[in-house]
């Protein structure tokens, strides 16, 4: 667990044809009920696989929030092109997220966990950004080795960040979208 930050310089990656087909946005944002009027964060954005159909399925603020400052000009550079204009750019870690108390109705964190060492410090500050009953949306990479995805010595079992949500005071639903990912959408309880 807590492997290495992405490399920028591989961002073209992560927009891949193969993982378009991994893991199809428009199904994954249907699983969370992303909808008009849903004030949302997409924490670890990168250059916006998710960021750019959130802010297209609702009205309001979608926050990208990404540690990496590069990732972020890469989704703005998308963004415009596509003129999205409902998009606030945060350059932030996991540990003290730029964003106010109580401020999101969802946040999204996919495929970044893996490479946060202390996750229910995450976990707290993601609780803390969240309205009451808030939602967090979880994709992170099986606990099993395949050819995309972080070393397996860098993966979380999905049973175990189960419990680690649960332990971290989200009421935890799971679902398994391939057998390489696993997506968990924890309620927050204040």
């Amino acid at each position: 667990m807590a492997g290495e930050r992405f490399n920028p310089e591989k961002a073209n990656s992560l927009l891949s044809e193969k993982r378009y087909k991994l893991l199809d946005p428009d199904h994954v944002l249907t699983y969370f009920n992303v909808e008009q009027g849903n004030v949302m964060a997409d924490l670890g954005a990168g250059n916006g696989f998710f960021t750019l159909p959130i802010a297209k399925k609702t009205d309001t603020t979608v926050y990208a929030v990404d540690i990496e400052p590069h990732m972020l000009e890469l989704l703005k550079q998308r963004a415009d092109k596509e003129d999205i204009r409902n998009i606030t750019y945060i350059e932030s870690g996991l540990y003290d997220i730029k964003l106010d108390d109580n401020l999101v109705d969802k946040a999204m964190i996919s495929l970044v966990l893996h490479e946060v060492p202390d996750l229910s410090k995450a976990l707290e500050e993601v609780k803390r950004i969240l309205k009451h009953g808030g939602q967090v949306l979880i994709i992170e990479w099986e606990a099993k080795r395949s050819e995309m995805g972080p070393p397996f010595e860098d993966r979380i079992a999905s049973t175990e960040m189960e419990n680690i949500l649960r332990n971290n005071g989200f009421k935890v639903d799971v679902k398994s979208f391939n057998e390489d990912i696993y997506v968990l959408k924890g309620i927050a309880s204040k």
